[in-house]
């Protein structure tokens, strides 16, 4: 495939969530025409799976600008900026109209599943003229077809949320996972909705310490206050749950500290069981329970419960990006350079610095992870971020080199989190300067621009006002905290623990 034909061809867009529309959007802006596949029936399919979880981030986070710009020339109506939406809410007033507007509407193909990428007439061995072939993206569409499309660059922006993280221990499936599936209820079900009678006066054990655990243990809480025999245990893989606890008031994203604050609560009142260092080895199922057996420190576990809500966290599938050359770091299996900002055993927030294109590009040129998939298996991520890497690979695809490099976030303040914690095995906090995302204690208030293509309008430029720490430079990783601060210092090696303990 010669260059000219190349070019000629679309930009694959893989998932049609928050940040693959606002990939779209920030394509067409940029003279390139983008074609999104989703393997849900609409926009926003994974989304909807936790359409009733409220989100942390209000909706003058979660609305992309290129998106807004294609919607208001609509008519559309933006909603109130500081409302927290639910997933409901963000698919049905954000992305489903987003998703029918007339320039995207014709771009977007539903039902259908991405599951091979590859440089066209090369597999991974090839070098001779790679730079200049295309992508062969092979799909399969809801009655079963398989479909190749061809494509001049590639964004996969499909998530993670397929691929949940096992509930066994070293990463890998309990023994008996599988045939114990009826009793997975995934990471957020709908407690005290859809899914009530499955966990109304009976026993459901939580598996995770992230902010999915907490929302579903919150609700089991709530359900046992109306129903009598509603009994909740919650296991964590780590010594202490303080990671969770920590942000509280010193969280910049309040919806997301109340969480710690109140779960806390409720587990000094006595309110649901808390099982530490717990490893779960064996899942057996017994009629309409299944038991839970392992370790807890150095006891048994062994629980019988009738629902486990395993909130373990997701990973990336990269089966279907094996014929691509990647450059992705060992440990969370990220792109490698975005990935020292964003370890989980160093960071604890959405304290990233804004990156784009520059992070996220990979040996075969023209193809990028963006959105959550671009974490790997880090929590952290938020759309904000999102919607700033896929506008500079935009600018980047469009030859726009300047705009591409010239990166920047609309939040409200640095992040908190620090690594330095060698003699921190008490539970207490390490030395509040020491920011792991770089800057000082004491952020200064300074103006950044994002460019944007000519004529989109006096809002294209991001503009953004971030609280930076003292001596940033403009080189891509430098030492910025830019993100919600959540008030929980040093990441996983902050866990309150017994010196040698695994945090993981």
């Amino acid at each position: 495939m010669d260059e000219v034909a190349r070019d000629a061809l679309p930009v694959v867009v893989v998932g049609a969530g928050p940040v693959g529309l606002a990939a779209a959007a920030h394509l067409l802006e940029r003279g390139l025409e983008p074609l999104v596949l989703e393997a849900g029936d609409g926009p926003g399919a994974a989304v909807r799976a936790w359409g009733h979880v409220r989100l942390f981030s209000p909706w003058r986070y979660d609305v992309d600008a290129a998106a807004r710009r294609l919607l208001e020339a609509t008519g559309w109506v933006a909603p109130d900026p500081d409302a927290l939406p639910t997933g409901d809410e963000l698919v049905r007033d954000y992305l489903a109209p987003l998703a029918a507007t007339d320039a995207l509407a014709s771009r977007l193909r539903t039902g259908t599943r991405v599951v091979a990428v590859a440089r066209d007439g090369a597999d991974r061995t090839r070098s001779l003229g790679r730079d200049r072939r295309g992508y062969r993206v092979r799909t399969v569409t809801a009655d079963g077809r398989v479909e190749d499309v061809r494509a001049r660059a590639v964004l996969d922006a499909s998530g993670t949320s397929g691929t949940p993280n096992p509930l066994g221990t070293s990463g890998l499936p309990a023994v008996g996972e599988e045939v114990a599936a009826p009793f997975l209820a995934g990471a957020l079900p709908d407690v005290l909705g859809a899914d009530r009678d499955r966990f109304a006066g009976r026993r459901t054990l939580v598996v995770g310490m992230g902010h999915s655990a907490a929302n579903t243990l919150l609700a089991l809480l709530e359900l046992g206050e109306a129903v009598p025999h509603t009994a909740v245990t919650w296991a964590i893989r780590g010594g202490s749950p303080r990671r969770l606890f920590a942000g509280g008031a010193d969280d910049e994203l309040p919806a997301r500290g109340l969480l710690g604050t109140r779960l806390r609560r409720a587990l000094e009142a006595g309110r649901l069981t808390l099982v530490r260092r717990a490893s779960i080895e064996r899942l057996e199922p017994e009629g309409d329970l299944v038991r839970v057996l392992g370790t807890a420190r150095d006891e048994v576990l062994d629980v019988r419960v009738h629902t486990v809500v395993n909130a373990t966290g997701f990973r990336p599938d990269l089966a279907m990006l094996r014929e691509v050359r990647l450059d992705l770091d060992p440990v969370v299996e990220s792109p490698a350079r975005l990935a020292v900002l964003i370890d989980p055993n160093h960071h604890s927030c959405g304290t990233v610095p804004p990156h784009g294109e520059a992070l996220l590009s990979h040996p075969d040129d023209g193809f990028y992870l963006v959105g959550m998939k671009s974490y790997g298996r880090a929590p952290t991520f938020l759309l904000a971020t999102g919607y700033e890497q896929v506008r500079s690979v935009a600018a980047a695809l469009a030859g726009d080199r300047t705009a591409a490099d010239r990166v920047a976030l609309d939040l409200p303040a640095t992040g908190v989190c620090s690594t330095d914690l060698a003699g921190d095995t008490d539970g207490t906090a390490g030395t509040a300067g020491a920011a792991c995302c770089g800057g000082t204690a004491e952020p200064q208030l300074v103006t950044l621009g994002a460019g944007a293509p000519a004529g989109a309008g006096p809002t294209a430029g991001l503009g953004a006002r971030l609280r930076v720490g003292v001596g940033v430079g403009a080189g891509i990783g430098v030492g910025v905290g830019v993100g919600f601060a959540s008030g929980v210092p040093h990441g996983r090696s902050g866990d309150a623990a017994d010196a040698g303990d695994d945090q993981r």
